[in-house]
């Protein structure tokens, strides 16, 4: 047996995320059954795809992850199953929310949810609640033993897993560019798809200055120079910094302020941000 980690946008305000736990438990009642979170915003793919990622390989390889943020749902999309370079099952649409795992991690078989089988007996006609007659149900089975992985479905090509369009981070002269992936939400911090190898190929060290530059398709936001810092308590309260986050990339903040906040930040692959050693200033 092994855990049940379930992910959505359905938040708590109504019965949605406790009819899944009903639906594992009723599976098998010894099932254990995480949260990883409930509160995605509605219909973001995107977030979905990153909060994987975020997640997945720091559990036990045979872990069981079922992620509904699935705006297309009873529409043409497939529902797959996939296993990760790393051992955990991702169930999921197969609609974007895999890009993460895909690109990062790995994904060395799908399978595509066969739904006569593999479906919530006597859960009726409905098309619109897969979360629970579908994707919770057959994780449960998954993750109890009940079913194999090979029982969830068809194999399909794991290269036909769909990702959502990403521009990668790159480096030129002695600007580094990349994106604004996603916040780290309850701070307010700006996550990057920046490595740190990326990063310190502009030769920095904690300490030296970094001219920051955010931009989204219309208008620069910010441009400013702040410390590249090992951690907050190297910088004043309200102070802004750049740091390397715990996915390793580089991360914008204010040092108990929410960045985001401040500067109307958003997230995505249309908001830009670069990044240079800051010029010297010399005062005369």
């Amino acid at each position: 047996m092994h855990p049940l980690i379930l992910q959505s946008d359905f938040g708590y305000a109504d019965g949605a995320v406790c009819a899944r736990y009903g639906v594992a438990v009723n599976v098998c009642a010894g099932l254990r059954v995480f949260d990883l979170t409930h509160d995605i915003p509605q219909y973001d793919i995107w977030e979905a795809s990153y909060r994987l990622i975020q997640t997945v390989s720091y559990w036990p390889e045979g872990s069981v992850f079922v992620s509904v943020v699935d705006p297309g749902v009873g529409s043409t999309r497939r529902s797959i199953a996939v296993r990760t370079a790393t051992g955990q099952y991702v169930i999921t649409p197969d609609n974007g929310t895999l890009t993460h795992v895909k690109r990062m991690c790995g994904i060395v078989e799908a399978r595509v949810i066969d739904e006569s089988v593999n479906r919530l007996p006597n859960s009726g006609e409905s098309y619109t609640f897969h979360g629970r007659d579908i994707y919770a149900y057959t994780g449960a089975r998954l993750a109890s033993g009940e079913i194999t992985f090979e029982q969830v479905g068809p194999e399909v090509a794991a290269d036909s897993v769909i990702e959502l369009p990403v521009i990668e981070a790159c480096m030129h002269g002695d600007v580094v560019s990349g994106t604004i992936d996603v916040l780290d939400v309850r701070f307010g911090s700006l996550w990057t798809n920046i490595s740190r190898e990326l990063f310190l190929k502009l030769g920095l060290a904690h300490g030296s200055r970094v001219e920051v530059t955010i931009s989204n398709d219309t208008r620069t936001l910010y441009k400013n120079i702040m410390a590249y810092a090992k951690s907050f308590a190297d910088v004043n309260v309200g102070e802004p910094l750049l740091y390397i986050n715990s996915l390793d990339c580089v991360a914008v903040a204010i040092n108990q302020g929410s960045f985001s906040k401040a500067y109307n930040i958003g997230t995505g692959i249309t908001w830009r941000i670069t990044l240079r050693k800051a010029p010297r200033i010399v005062y005369e």
